[in-house]
């Protein structure tokens, strides 16, 4: 099962900081992605940070520090869950796969996380 979690964990890790680095250089598709789903230029930066503590987090918890990973993933599945939801209220459906598959996998490293803190 840590085999299991290590890889899930890495690859989140890996696409939530190129999502954080991708909003922080604020990347064409990043701008057409929030003004599609309403979501003001001012908060790309933030966005990107909590993208980033994710990241670290789910980091921390690799290294040692179980508790914090296993925050770090509730928190991006709260933080997926509103970017899910902000793209049903706009009605864009398009690219909802990046948002529901980045869900997924948070979703899944803590449920791995938690499995292996019994």
């Amino acid at each position: 099962m840590f085999t299991a979690y290590l890889i899930v964990a890495i690859v989140t890790i890996v696409l939530n900081a190129g999502a954080a680095i991708a909003d922080f250089v604020y990347a064409p598709f990043v701008l057409e992605n929030s003004a599609a789903v309403d979501v003001p230029r001012s908060w790309i930066v933030p966005l990107g940070l909590a993208k980033a503590a994710g990241a670290a987090g789910l980091t921390l918890g690799l290294v040692g520090v179980p508790y914090l990973g296993a925050a770090a993933a509730t928190g991006l599945v709260l933080f997926y869950i509103g970017a899910v939801v902000a793209h049903v209220r706009a009605r864009v459906f398009g690219n909802m796969i990046v948002p529901g598959g980045l869900l997924a996998l948070a979703a899944v490293v803590l449920v791995l996380d938690l499995a292996q803190a019994r």
